[in-house]
Protein backbone atom coordinates (compact mmCIF):
# COMPACT_ATOMS: atom_id res chain seq x y z
CA UNK A 1 0.00 0.00 0.00
CA UNK A 2 2.14 2.95 -1.44
CA UNK A 3 2.73 5.89 1.50
CA UNK A 4 1.57 3.55 3.78
CA UNK A 5 4.96 4.12 5.63
CA UNK A 6 3.93 4.21 9.27
CA UNK A 7 2.53 0.74 9.13
CA UNK A 8 5.62 -0.25 7.06
CA UNK A 9 7.86 1.33 10.01
CA UNK A 10 6.04 -0.27 12.70
CA UNK A 11 6.22 -3.73 11.16
CA UNK A 12 9.71 -3.18 10.80
CA UNK A 13 10.33 -2.17 14.51
CA UNK A 14 8.69 -5.27 15.49
CA UNK A 15 11.70 -7.28 14.28
CA UNK A 16 13.43 -4.80 16.04
CA UNK A 17 15.94 -5.11 19.50
CA UNK A 18 14.41 -5.01 23.03
CA UNK A 19 15.63 -1.24 22.77
CA UNK A 20 13.61 -0.61 20.05
CA UNK A 21 10.41 -2.56 21.97
CA UNK A 22 11.33 -1.20 25.25
CA UNK A 23 10.77 2.35 22.71
CA UNK A 24 7.31 1.24 21.50
CA UNK A 25 6.16 0.25 25.10
CA UNK A 26 7.14 4.10 26.01
CA UNK A 27 5.53 5.62 23.75
CA UNK A 28 2.38 3.74 23.51
CA UNK A 29 2.23 3.86 27.10
CA UNK A 30 1.96 7.57 26.84
CA UNK A 31 -1.16 7.24 25.20
CA UNK A 32 -2.54 4.30 27.29
CA UNK A 33 -1.82 7.30 30.53
CA UNK A 34 -3.34 9.92 28.74
CA UNK A 35 -6.44 7.21 27.51
CA UNK A 36 -7.09 5.95 31.01
CA UNK A 37 -7.52 9.29 32.52
CA UNK A 38 -10.16 10.55 29.93
CA UNK A 39 -12.43 7.21 29.74
CA UNK A 40 -11.54 5.25 32.64
CA UNK A 41 -9.13 2.12 33.25
CA UNK A 42 -11.71 -0.74 32.27
CA UNK A 43 -11.35 -2.09 28.53
CA UNK A 44 -14.70 -2.97 28.01
CA UNK A 45 -16.13 0.78 28.62
CA UNK A 46 -13.24 2.54 26.78
CA UNK A 47 -13.04 1.38 23.03
CA UNK A 48 -9.81 3.57 22.89
CA UNK A 49 -8.18 1.67 25.35
CA UNK A 50 -9.00 -1.70 23.99
CA UNK A 51 -7.21 -0.39 20.54
CA UNK A 52 -3.89 0.24 22.74
CA UNK A 53 -4.10 -3.03 24.66
CA UNK A 54 -4.17 -4.36 21.32
CA UNK A 55 -1.90 -2.30 19.85
CA UNK A 56 0.54 -2.86 22.67
CA UNK A 57 0.15 -7.05 22.18
CA UNK A 58 0.52 -6.92 18.55
CA UNK A 59 4.19 -4.96 19.33
CA UNK A 60 4.97 -8.12 21.68
CA UNK A 61 4.52 -5.72 25.30
CA UNK A 62 3.58 -8.43 27.74
CA UNK A 63 0.72 -8.54 29.03
CA UNK A 64 2.19 -8.06 32.63
CA UNK A 65 3.89 -4.80 31.71
CA UNK A 66 0.61 -3.75 30.57
CA UNK A 67 -1.53 -4.42 33.75
CA UNK A 68 0.88 -2.66 35.25
CA UNK A 69 0.68 0.51 33.29
CA UNK A 70 -3.15 0.30 33.60
CA UNK A 71 -2.97 0.35 37.38
CA UNK A 72 -1.03 2.92 37.78
CA UNK A 73 -1.81 5.35 34.83
CA UNK A 74 -5.11 5.08 36.77
CA UNK A 75 -3.81 5.25 40.69
CA UNK A 76 -3.72 8.88 42.31
CA UNK A 77 -0.21 8.28 42.55
CA UNK A 78 0.49 8.82 38.87
CA UNK A 79 0.64 12.75 38.36
CA UNK A 80 2.60 12.50 34.49
CA UNK A 81 0.26 14.95 32.64
CA UNK A 82 1.09 14.51 29.23
CA UNK A 83 0.08 17.34 26.35
CA UNK A 84 -0.77 16.67 22.92
CA UNK A 85 1.11 18.66 20.78
CA UNK A 86 1.30 18.87 16.55
CA UNK A 87 4.49 19.60 14.89
CA UNK A 88 4.10 20.78 10.22
CA UNK A 89 7.18 21.55 8.37
CA UNK A 90 9.23 20.19 5.11
CA UNK A 91 11.72 17.64 5.11
CA UNK A 92 14.93 17.55 2.27
CA UNK A 93 13.23 18.66 -1.30
CA UNK A 94 10.07 19.66 0.07
CA UNK A 95 8.81 16.50 1.67
CA UNK A 96 5.77 17.31 4.10
CA UNK A 97 6.05 15.88 7.29
CA UNK A 98 3.49 16.19 10.17
CA UNK A 99 4.64 15.02 13.73
CA UNK A 100 2.19 14.09 16.64
CA UNK A 101 3.46 14.11 20.03
CA UNK A 102 2.06 13.81 23.51
CA UNK A 103 4.87 15.43 26.15
CA UNK A 104 4.90 16.80 29.52
CA UNK A 105 7.41 19.49 28.44
CA UNK A 106 6.63 21.75 25.45
CA UNK A 107 9.46 23.99 25.49
CA UNK A 108 11.91 20.56 25.50
CA UNK A 109 9.76 18.72 22.74
CA UNK A 110 9.75 21.66 20.25
CA UNK A 111 12.97 22.52 20.67
CA UNK A 112 13.97 18.78 19.93
CA UNK A 113 11.55 18.95 16.41
CA UNK A 114 12.90 22.38 15.63
CA UNK A 115 16.70 20.72 15.92
CA UNK A 116 16.12 17.84 13.87
CA UNK A 117 14.42 19.38 11.21
CA UNK A 118 17.48 22.67 11.37
CA UNK A 119 20.23 19.54 10.60
CA UNK A 120 18.91 16.95 8.77
CA UNK A 121 17.87 20.00 5.31
CA UNK A 122 14.12 20.41 6.34
CA UNK A 123 12.40 23.72 8.33
CA UNK A 124 9.38 23.54 10.73
CA UNK A 125 6.54 25.58 9.53
CA UNK A 126 3.37 26.77 11.07
CA UNK A 127 0.19 24.73 11.43
CA UNK A 128 -1.73 24.14 8.26
CA UNK A 129 1.67 24.49 6.27
CA UNK A 130 1.10 20.64 5.21
CA UNK A 131 -1.56 19.29 6.60
CA UNK A 132 -4.04 20.39 3.68
CA UNK A 133 -2.63 17.74 2.10
CA UNK A 134 -3.66 14.69 3.77
CA UNK A 135 -6.52 13.10 4.82
CA UNK A 136 -7.61 11.06 8.05
CA UNK A 137 -8.50 8.04 7.33
CA UNK A 138 -8.97 4.72 9.54
CA UNK A 139 -6.74 2.03 8.88
CA UNK A 140 -7.90 -1.14 10.20
CA UNK A 141 -4.99 -3.92 9.41
CA UNK A 142 -5.61 -7.91 10.00
CA UNK A 143 -3.22 -10.67 9.97
CA UNK A 144 -3.92 -12.39 6.09
CA UNK A 145 -4.74 -15.88 6.90
CA UNK A 146 -5.40 -16.54 2.96
CA UNK A 147 -8.94 -15.53 3.33
CA UNK A 148 -10.55 -15.49 -0.20
CA UNK A 149 -10.14 -11.79 -1.40
CA UNK A 150 -13.86 -11.57 -2.75
CA UNK A 151 -14.82 -12.58 1.21
CA UNK A 152 -12.30 -10.17 2.59
CA UNK A 153 -13.59 -7.74 0.62
CA UNK A 154 -17.06 -8.18 1.31
CA UNK A 155 -16.67 -8.61 5.13
CA UNK A 156 -14.82 -5.37 5.02
CA UNK A 157 -17.82 -3.38 3.85
CA UNK A 158 -20.10 -5.38 5.91
CA UNK A 159 -17.74 -4.01 8.50
CA UNK A 160 -18.06 -0.66 7.92
CA UNK A 161 -14.76 -0.31 5.48
CA UNK A 162 -15.00 1.50 2.19
CA UNK A 163 -11.73 -0.06 0.56
CA UNK A 164 -8.64 -3.06 1.01
CA UNK A 165 -5.57 -4.04 -0.02
CA UNK A 166 -4.54 -7.12 0.34
CA UNK A 167 -0.95 -8.17 0.81
CA UNK A 168 1.06 -11.22 1.47
CA UNK A 169 0.88 -11.25 5.44
CA UNK A 170 -1.73 -8.66 5.85
CA UNK A 171 -4.70 -7.49 4.65
CA UNK A 172 -5.17 -3.22 4.92
CA UNK A 173 -8.61 -2.30 5.19
CA UNK A 174 -10.19 1.33 4.90
CA UNK A 175 -12.78 3.25 6.71
CA UNK A 176 -13.56 6.64 7.99
CA UNK A 177 -11.53 7.68 11.12
CA UNK A 178 -14.16 7.74 13.42
CA UNK A 179 -15.10 3.95 12.47
CA UNK A 180 -12.09 2.07 13.53
CA UNK A 181 -12.92 1.02 16.83
CA UNK A 182 -16.23 -0.29 15.55
CA UNK A 183 -14.96 -1.70 12.68
CA UNK A 184 -11.92 -3.60 14.71
CA UNK A 185 -14.38 -5.37 16.84
CA UNK A 186 -16.86 -6.37 13.50
CA UNK A 187 -14.06 -7.84 12.25
CA UNK A 188 -12.72 -9.38 15.19
CA UNK A 189 -16.47 -10.88 15.97
CA UNK A 190 -16.03 -12.23 12.40
CA UNK A 191 -12.99 -13.99 13.30
CA UNK A 192 -10.06 -11.86 11.99
CA UNK A 193 -6.96 -11.35 13.98
CA UNK A 194 -6.61 -7.61 13.94
CA UNK A 195 -3.01 -5.86 14.18
CA UNK A 196 -3.29 -2.61 13.84
CA UNK A 197 -6.94 -0.50 14.29
CA UNK A 198 -5.99 3.40 14.10
CA UNK A 199 -6.84 6.68 12.48
CA UNK A 200 -4.19 8.01 10.33
CA UNK A 201 -3.11 11.00 8.24
CA UNK A 202 -2.83 9.55 4.20
CA UNK A 203 -0.71 11.90 1.76
CA UNK A 204 -2.97 12.74 -1.63
CA UNK A 205 0.30 12.37 -3.39
CA UNK A 206 3.63 11.49 -2.70
CA UNK A 207 7.01 12.80 -3.20
CA UNK A 208 10.36 11.07 -4.72
CA UNK A 209 14.08 11.98 -3.81
CA UNK A 210 16.30 10.89 -6.26
CA UNK A 211 19.66 12.62 -4.84
CA UNK A 212 21.26 10.82 -2.40
CA UNK A 213 22.28 13.45 0.03
CA UNK A 214 18.38 13.96 0.42
CA UNK A 215 17.32 10.57 0.94
CA UNK A 216 20.23 10.44 3.46
CA UNK A 217 19.00 13.66 5.43
CA UNK A 218 15.04 12.36 5.11
CA UNK A 219 15.94 9.15 6.61
CA UNK A 220 17.87 10.72 9.29
CA UNK A 221 15.03 13.07 10.09
CA UNK A 222 12.70 10.28 10.40
CA UNK A 223 14.89 8.25 12.50
CA UNK A 224 15.50 10.87 15.16
CA UNK A 225 12.17 12.24 15.15
CA UNK A 226 10.96 7.58 16.01
CA UNK A 227 13.48 7.78 18.06
CA UNK A 228 12.35 10.91 20.46
CA UNK A 229 9.71 9.16 23.29
CA UNK A 230 7.53 12.52 23.45
CA UNK A 231 6.85 11.71 19.22
CA UNK A 232 3.77 9.49 18.73
CA UNK A 233 2.98 9.13 14.88
CA UNK A 234 5.29 10.79 12.55
CA UNK A 235 3.40 11.43 9.26
CA UNK A 236 5.14 12.03 5.34
CA UNK A 237 4.48 11.92 1.75
CA UNK A 238 8.24 10.56 0.95
CA UNK A 239 7.35 8.03 -1.61
CA UNK A 240 10.62 5.58 0.41
CA UNK A 241 12.25 3.15 -1.99
CA UNK A 242 10.87 -0.51 -1.66
CA UNK A 243 12.97 -2.51 1.17
CA UNK A 244 14.74 -5.65 -0.35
Amino acid sequence: MSGHSKWHNIQMKKGANDAKRAKIFTKIGREMTVCIKEGGPDPVSNSKLRDLIAKAKANNVPNDNIERLIKKASGEGDKNNYESMVYEGYGPSGVAVIVECLTDNKNRTAGDIRHYFDKFGGNLGTIGCVSFMFSDKGIVVVENTGIDEDTAMEDCFDCGGDDLTVEEDTIIMECAPNDVHSMREALTAKGYNVISAEAEKIPANYTQLTDEDAIKKMQLLLDHLEENDDVQNVYHNWEMPDED
